[in-house]
């Protein structure tokens, strides 16, 4: 049987798997960690015939390019490998599916799902596995699935239950945690070993090796100099002074420095008060104040005639709402200004510097016909602003630049699909693209061709997406530039980042040098006390969503303030979608276009957007459930809560404080049509 080959460091960090321990392998981007994990799959399903693997990745593309890239080629001539994300019919069958093959490629959820679910075609137990290989580990921690997944293992060793899957974690760096201090981040790879219940392994004897397959690029500071003028920005911050002088009667907030993420966070704060509060000046106002906030965040880092394009895509569906007095001056304002705040934006001489210094990076990195790189930026907005700068940008045209937009999949207006995402993967691995404008999504796990360039923008990250992003840069003699300002927040972040990966390094290996008994001894007191810190969650969680009856919670439009529905009106369908009963409810809503979802669904079908009649806000989309039955979907951060005490906001579903019953499908009908059972 053919073998796999391995580099020297590869075969070092991969030994303590192939032992059968449960081990974390930590190697760079680039460093080869899922080749070896292929490699431990092969020994471990060759050694055992009727052992299974379950490779789990936290991202539906990754299902497919591990399937294609890495398993099927050195596994597919020997084992039998399915695929499964939420797209895939076999989903449906996971129970099945899993008895009948030798290695799963899915997404985590896909398995707690079939971990959660009672019908037997589509359950499965830890233990149907004997190797569970978890990619991007490292974010196996607090709720995120793979911590769910892992709370049960950790749950079962400490009964005692024995088969038990081996565990094999991936990463490229577990990072601090957020910890500053070296005591700090010892306990935050601890933790990380504790919800993996594995040790973390490196290389300690092929260190040059590895370093030369994974060159770090030549790290450089495009520093910019201070906006001495912006008179557009200025401009801004005298409507949002008036703004803050319509509500002063009312807002008693201290808002801090506009232009900034704390200004951002008080003005949501101040957003969430007026709604509790049923106070339309102070929600009003808040919302308004959090746009033009977005707009001097885009005219910080983009042009300022992206910052004025936000805003009139915000007015223009606004206009015909005016529901009093607040309305007519937000809307007043904007109007009365639209004229000069154009002609600044049209003003060239006070343009953003940093597109400058932006221009001038790409440019020089580009010279080379064959450079391949990526701009990252914070937001999807602050993509398509880039976007659109670099295909006007005489410049950067002539440098033959083909730049195309990168973010995560989803059903928002701004997300990709997960089709496009595959197409503009494959355009710029195929040499159609050279240049992907890219939000996080592109920092881990994606198969990207080695790039030259990697520039940073507008960011304040931590050290672990520093760290992946630098890592893409892994072509021989790479460039890594960060473009700010001279003493700016990025750079001060860039350089704490640089240090918090040093600390990273001494954690880990302060945690790898522990005598072994007391470094299992502290990961069981870590699993125990995670075990009573979740039974005693779960308790106050139940607690909180039985607090008050249903009938006693009245829906509120967060925008208009207009009482549209009951708690008890509320049903839960698959266990996910939150779908109003009520025959009167169709009364508060007026339907638009309508929803397209990539992925098809087994008992229901997307139908058209709902908004509030009174004020047009989004409330969600109707769904249409077994072919027949059409009921409107609601998305709970579209509503207030009333309840006996006081009025609330949620941000999902699970914090709302009352229980919502299972949509019963067969008594909804026969409530509806109660004479056709009686014939």
């Amino acid at each position: 049987m053919e073998e796999i080959p391995l580099r020297s460091y590869q075969e070092e960090v991969v030994e303590r798997a192939l032992r059968g321990e449960n081990s974390i392998i930590w190697l760079p981007t680039g460093g080869g960690k899922t080749r070896a994990a292929v490699y431990v799959a092969k020994k471990h399903l060759e050694n055992h015939p009727n052992h299974k693997v379950a490779v789990l990745v936290n991202k539906v593309h990754l299902v497919d390019q591990h399937y294609q890239k890495e398993f099927r080629p050195h596994l597919g001539h020997s084992a039998k490998i399915v695929r499964i994300s939420g797209d895939s019919p076999e989903k449906d069958f996971f129970g099945r599916v899993v008895k009948d093959s030798d290695l799963v490629i899915c997404t985590a959820q896909i398995l707690e799902n079939a971990l959660t679910n009672t019908e037997e075609d589509k359950h499965v137990e830890l233990t149907d596995f004997t190797l569970l290989i978890i990619d991007e580990c490292h974010h196996t921690h607090k709720d995120n699935v793979y911590n769910k997944i892992m709370a049960r293992y950790v749950k079962s060793k400490i009964k005692g239950e024995k088969n038990l899957p081996q565990i094999l974690g991936l990463t490229a760096s577990p990072g601090t945690g957020g910890a500053k201090t070296l005591e700090g981040a010892v306990s935050h790879v601890l933790q990380i070993c504790a919800n993996l219940d594995s040790v973390i392994v490196s290389t300690k004897n092929y260190v040059p090796e590895l370093k030369a397959a994974v060159p770090r690029p030549m790290k450089n500071y495009d520093i910019v100099n201070v906006r001495q003028f912006d008179p557009f920005g200025d401009h801004l911050k005298m409507m949002m002074r008036m703004i803050h002088e319509f509500m002063a009667s009312e807002s008693k907030v201290a808002l801090r420095e506009m232009g900034s993420q704390e200004y951002e966070s008080d003005v949501v704060e101040l957003e969430k008060k007026g709604v509790s509060e049923e106070n339309r000046l102070l929600s009003q106002c808040a919302r308004h104040l959090r746009k033009y906030n977005d707009a001097l965040l885009i005219n910080d880092t983009v042009r300022m005639v992206d910052a004025l394009r936000l805003l009139e895509e915000f007015y223009v569906s606004r206009s015909e709402n005016a529901l009093d007095v607040v309305d007519i001056f937000l809307s007043g304002l904007f109007e009365e200004n639209l004229v000069e705040l154009r002609a600044l934006a049209s003003d060239k001489h006070n343009e953003n510097p940093k597109l400058a210094q932006l221009q001038q990076t790409l440019v020089k990195q580009f010279k080379d016909k064959t450079s391949r790189g990526i701009l990252f930026s914070k937001t999807r907005e602050g993509t398509r602003c880039l976007y659109d700068w670099v295909c006007a940008n005489p410049e950067l045209q002539r440098a033959n630049i083909h730049a195309a937009i990168l973010t995560g999949a989803g059903t928002g207006a701004n997300h990709m699909t997960q089709r496009g995402q595959r197409e503009t993967i494959l355009k710029f691995r195929n040499g159609g693209l050279n240049l992907l404008i890219s939000t996080s999504v592109a920092e881990e796990g994606l198969d990207i061709p080695e790039c030259n360039v990697v520039v940073r923008y507008g960011l304040l990250t931590n050290e672990i997406a520093q760290l992946q992003a630098s890592g893409r840069a892994r072509a021989q003699d790479s460039v890594y530039s960060v473009v700010a300002q001279a003493d700016g927040r990025e750079i001060r972040r860039e350089k704490t980042n640089e240090y918090l990966e040093e600390l990273t390094v001494s954690a880990v290996t302060q945690v790898q040098n522990m005598e072994p008994r007391e470094f299992h001894k502290k990961l069981w007191e870590l699993q125990k006390a995670a075990v009573m810190e979740r039974i005693l969650s779960s308790r106050q969680r139940e607690e909180k969503q039985t607090r008050y009856n249903p009938s006693q919670v009245q829906f509120i439009c967060r925008n208009c303030f207009t009482a549209v529905a009951q708690g008890d009106d509320m049903r839960v369908v698959n266990g996910t979608q939150h779908v109003n009963i009520s025959p009167d409810f169709k009364n508060y809503y007026h339907t638009g276009e309508q929803v397209h979802l990539e992925r098809k669904f087994e008992e229901w079908e997307p139908g058209r957007i709902i908004r509030c009649a009174t004020c047009s806000l989004e409330w969600g989309f109707e769904v249409k459930l077994r072919k027949v039955v059409v009921l409107p979907c609601l998305k709970i951060k579209s509503f207030s809560m009333k309840t006996p005490d006081s009025s609330r906001t949620a941000k999902q579903w699970k914090d709302v404080e009352f229980a919502v019953e299972e949509f019963d499908f067969v008594e909804y009908v026969t409530n509806r049509f109660p004479d056709e059972f009686l014939e």
